[in-house]
């Protein structure tokens, strides 16, 4: 029995480790969202800029039009924390029904890794 928990601990480390996000495959993944998305300014673009979102409230920048849904969200105290980004970026229009943002969503294993990289452009 101890030996079955120490393995169990053990692995779950090992997975832990394993998986941690990647800021540079993060990158990789941003990519497919600077078609419409801009980073490095906090000007936007065809969406709005993702510069500083990580801890940024919902539907803030003045110069982006947000759909109704996300400027209600906003209004309601959403925050983009790890948590919420992760939520939305796995389906937006099941996080906010209503959201203008026509994408499908990210993988989980993409996710962590866009944040990362998010995160690390603030």
């Amino acid at each position: 029995m101890l030996r079955t928990i120490a393995w169990a601990i053990t692995a779950a480390s090992v997975a832990g480790n394993g998986f941690a996000a990647d800021a540079d495959r993060g990158a990789r993944i941003y990519r497919a969202c600077s078609s419409c998305h801009i980073i490095d300014d906090t000007r936007s673009t065809f969406g709005p800029s993702l510069k500083g979102v990580v801890g940024r409230r919902a539907a803030i920048i003045d110069d982006y039009a947000y759909s109704p849904a996300l400027k209600k969200a906003g209004e309601d105290g959403l925050v983009w924390n790890e948590h919420e980004l992760a939520e939305f970026l796995t389906s937006p229009s099941r996080k906010i029904p209503g959201t203008k943002m026509r994408f499908w969503g990210l993988w989980s294993f993409e996710i962590d890794d866009l944040i990362a990289f998010l995160k690390a452009n603030p």
